[in-house]
């Protein structure tokens, strides 16, 4: 028991030397700060050590962070609110051309007569319906789904879910698509409800949409050079 003390005593005076505080002894030797400081006393460390151990302490570093969030979270509310006053309300003009660029990054192009959007953003898909109804007029009971989903996924839960999301009905959903791979197996955990597909066949509309695209990117070309 007594070597055991003595071993412990030298571990101890060996990390203070090197600069320890009695917390990372302790941490490491399992030994009370009062047991420390009557062995230690006579090995205080120096200023600059005090100095580098309170600046880089876990308090010191928690309380910092925290000044940091506080900071941005007050600079994006600000930002927030100036962009919230200068772009709302849409018109329904910049309604219109919203929507126009959203289908022009993720609508399908291919599919004649057709107007189609697939993405796995639940609110993305909330506004295509919006936008297709206020925009186009287009009744819900006019409109197709179409989800792809992942084998471990349960498909009458997920039909459900945007069906609920899009007020439009089960019996307009098309056969879903069933993926081999896993959700479970996935990185990127951004298919929670899988990718869904809302369809219009129209040519009128579907001819707007892609002129309507044509023209904008006909003047991005002029602009730009």
């Amino acid at each position: 028991m007594a070597n055991r003390l003595i071993k412990t005593k030298a571990e101890a005076t060996k990390l203070r030397l090197q600069g320890a505080s009695y917390s990372q002894i302790k941490s490491q030797l399992g030994v009370s700060k009062s047991t420390l400081s009557g062995w230690l006393k006579k090995y205080p460390l120096p200023p600059e050590r005090i100095r580098e151990l309170r600046d880089f302490s876990e308090q010191r570093i928690e309380n910092f962070r925290n000044t940091m969030r506080i900071k941005r979270e007050t600079r994006q509310n600000l930002v927030y609110q100036k962009e919230k006053e200068y772009l709302l309300p849409l018109s329904k003009k910049e309604l219109y051309l919203t929507g126009l660029f959203l289908y022009w990054g993720e609508g399908n192009k291919t599919t004649p007569y057709s107007t189609i959007l697939s993405n796995s953003n639940p609110l993305m898909i909330k506004f295509f319906v919006y936008w297709l109804t206020n925009i186009f007029e287009v009744p819900t009971n006019k409109m197709r789904m179409k989800i792809h989903l992942y084998q471990d996924m349960d498909e009458q839960k997920e039909i459900k879910f945007w069906s609920n999301l899009t007020k439009i009905s089960i019996k307009q959903f098309n056969k879903s698509y069933i993926k081999k791979t896993t959700l479970a197996g996935l990185t990127y955990k951004g298919f929670n409800h899988g990718t869904c597909n809302i369809m219009v066949h129209n040519r009128d509309i579907a001819e707007k949409v892609f002129l309507g695209i044509r023209a904008i990117s006909d003047n991005i070309n002029k602009l730009v050079g």
